[in-house]
């Protein structure tokens, strides 16, 4: 919903970035401008488990705390109307200037109800070394530096690689519950 709304117009609009840094991981940002991703709901609805009040609103626009009445509503905006204006912006960009649906005009992803739900997408890439001296990736590399020695700060998208750093070298755990769902699902 906008801020100060209560109608869901907008999707969870995620805004991805990638950077590339002369050493070390890239710089990766991956954000939705809902204040969670719906993911977190879905999770806390299969779990019967509550959800924080100002995550979502229910179907009449009032705040909620119960997860599935949060589905039927709308997700809260990131950064309040900061992040209205920002969710504006990837629909009007990914779905306006595409000719794609916007997010209240698209079926659900979660489900096989209706058409497709026709999104639309807006990719821009820059070549970094195009610019300036050609040493810009060197020039992200001293940013990095400089967040890297502000104790406590983390520089985006770093401590996720580092996670599948160690995943790739010692496998992945997973819940006995989770591989017993998927076999059911299976039929195996």
């Amino acid at each position: 919903a906008p801020w100060g709304g209560r109608k869901a117009l907008f999707g969870t609009n995620p805004l991805a970035f990638s950077c590339p840094v002369a050493s070390g991981y890239p710089v990766i940002v991956d954000v939705s401008l809902s204040k969670v991703a719906r993911g977190k709901l879905m999770a806390a609805a299969q779990k019967g488990e509550p959800v924080p009040e100002g995550w979502a609103l229910d179907s009449d626009g009032r705040p909620t705390s119960d997860p599935k009445a949060g589905l039927a509503g709308t997700m809260i905006p990131l950064g309040d109307a900061k992040g209205t204006a920002l969710a504006l912006m990837v629909e009007l960009l990914c779905a306006g200037l595409a000719g794609a649906n916007y997010a209240y005009e698209a079926s659900s992803f979660l489900d096989a109800d209706g058409p497709p739900p026709n999104t639309g997408q807006m990719l821009l890439a820059i070549d970094p070394e195009a610019f300036g001296s050609g040493a810009a990736t060197a020039r992200f590399a001293d940013m990095i530096a400089m967040i890297e020695a502000d104790d406590g700060a983390r520089v985006p998208g770093w401590r996720r690689q580092e996670l599948r750093t160690k995943l790739l070298q010692e496998g992945l755990r997973i819940d006995a519950s989770l591989i017993e769902d998927i076999q059911a699902l299976s039929g195996s």
